[in-house]
C-alpha cells in the first residue's frame, strides 16, 4: 500500500501508555525506564498503576507484571522492547 494511502493512527501526544507493576519489582523498574524514555522522547503521556493498591488490576495482571497498556489495550508484559513500543506509538 502506498504511504499516501496508509491509514495513520492517533498522534503520539493523543496516546496513553499505562505501566502496571508493583513496588520492589526489578522488572517493573526496567520497564519504567524504557516507558519513560520512549514516552518522553515522543511526547506521549504515561501513567503508573500499582497492583498492590488495586484489587482488579491485581487479579487481572499479578502473574504478568510489569504490563504495558497502550490506549487501554495490552501491548506487552514482563519485558518492554524499546523499539516495539516506539513503533506502536508512532505507527
Amino acid at each position: 500500500m502506498s504511504p499516501l494511502f496508509r491509514r495513520k493512527g492517533p498522534a503520539p501526544q493523543d496516546r496513553l501508555v499505562t505501566l502496571i507493576g508493583k513496588p520492589d519489582c526489578h522488572l517493573c523498574e526496567d520497564a519504567e525506564a524504557v516507558v519513560a524514555k520512549v514516552c518522553d522522547e515522543l511526547g506521549v503521556p504515561w501513567e503508573q498503576k500499582d497492583i498492590t493498591r488495586d484489587s482488579e488490576l491485581h487479579d487481572a495482571y499479578w502473574e504478568q507484571i510489569p504490563v504495558v497498556l497502550v490506549d487501554g489495550r495490552q501491548h506487552t508484559f514482563w519485558r518492554v522492547d524499546e523499539e516495539r513500543l516506539r513503533k506502536e506509538l508512532t505507527g
